[in-house]
């Protein structure tokens, strides 16, 4: 079982082999790599929590980092030789962010950046897509759902849709926006008379909803960082919350929430949960870093919930929390991200 808190702690540095090791050593100081994060979407204070936290890492190995919000100043700054950077992590949760657009501009301005394409991130953010993309390319199991947006419960009338969605689903159900993260406008339904008010909280994050069927198992997070092609796949962790409900408040808040790594799983259903979020990964064309969500439900089968393209990197997020488990110094690990995200840089076109 891990803490709440990571603290950088663990002796083991990143793999390193013959085949991956850089020809050069990169020159740290004199690399300047801008951590963009902040925004104006839901979750801009985890953003600045993460984005601080990697770049804290980085400085500790001898990065010269950076910061900017995504603000207005920010186009000018990526465009003027005297503040450049040679490269870019984007640590924007939510909306542009995570959708691809952030990412779009970091490819017109030819910069080099760590994470997924910005085509990738928009599958990956709409979480029906990207559910219907792993069932049918990967062969993943996923949760029944069905997606709703606002306009259609003022136009078919509420009561009639929720009495549809119960027959059809089944209780429990779990309520979220199609697009979003940190659990926001999340609720987990065990009576018809809640879908309502689950409904509206919902809509308060986005205008369209995934209904989903509330598989029983256990909460399971995978983490993948990719360098020089080759896939770090960190040990699958659980999630234990009392409530059954792994919200907002859980997952920033160091508090009542067990994380245990690995997670308390079988060893053959440990590694049928991390090939499955290998085959996540590359089906959605996921690169550099990602983590997916699964539901082991009672048979031991891992239920596909989302692939996140920009893993929340705070204290108590969970790809840092695999990581240390896992014996990775973290200021090591990230480094050689960036490092792999150099070195193909300057061998492919952008």
């Amino acid at each position: 079982m891990t803490g709440n808190n990571d603290n950088g702690s663990a002796r083991a540095k990143a793999p390193a082999d013959d085949d991956t090791a850089p020809t050069k050593p990169v020159d740290r100081g004199n690399t300047s790599v801008l951590v963009i994060c902040g925004g104006l979407s839901h979750e801009r204070d985890v953003s600045l929590s993460s984005g601080h936290r990697v770049g804290g890492f980085l400085e500790d190995a001898g990065w010269n980092v950076r910061f900017h919000d995504m603000d207005g100043d920010l186009l000018s700054y990526l465009s003027d030789p005297q503040t450049r950077p040679d490269i870019v992590w984007p640590l924007l949760h939510g909306a542009n962010g995570e959708d691809g657009s952030i990412r779009d501009i970091l490819e017109m301005e030819e910069l080099p950046y760590i994470g997924s394409r910005a085509k990738a991130s928009r599958t990956a953010w709409s979480k029906p897509i990207a559910k219907n993309i792993v069932r049918k390319l990967a062969g993943l199991s996923t949760p029944h759902s069905v997606t709703l947006p606002e306009s259609v419960f003022r136009e078919l009338g509420v009561h009639r849709i929720i009495d549809l969605l119960v027959t059809s689903l089944g209780l429990p159900l779990f309520v979220k926006p199609t697009m979003g993260g940190s659990a926001l406008g999340c609720t987990l339904v065990s009576q018809a008379n809640q879908l309502p008010q689950a409904m509206v909280e919902c809509f308060a994050y986005g205008n369209v909803a995934l209904v989903e069927q509330a598989v029983q198992g256990t909460e399971v997070s995978v983490s993948i960082l990719e360098i020089d092609g080759r896939l770090i796949v960190l040990p699958p962790l659980e999630i234990d919350t009392p409530n059954g409900a792994y919200d907002y408040d859980a997952r920033y808040t160091p508090g009542p929430t067990d994380f245990y790594v690995p997670a308390r799983l079988p060893k053959a259903v440990l590694k049928a949960t991390s090939d499955a979020a290998v085959a996540a990964h590359r089906t959605l064309s996921l690169r550099d870093i990602s983590r997916t969500d699964f539901i082991v439900d009672a048979d031991g089968v891992p239920q596909f919930l989302e692939s996140n393209v920009t893993p929340g990197m705070t204290d108590t997020s969970l790809l840092p929390q695999a990581a240390v488990a896992a014996g990775y110094e973290l200021s090591d690990l990230y480094s050689s991200l960036v490092e792999s995200v150099l070195r193909q840089s300057r061998v492919q076109p952008r």
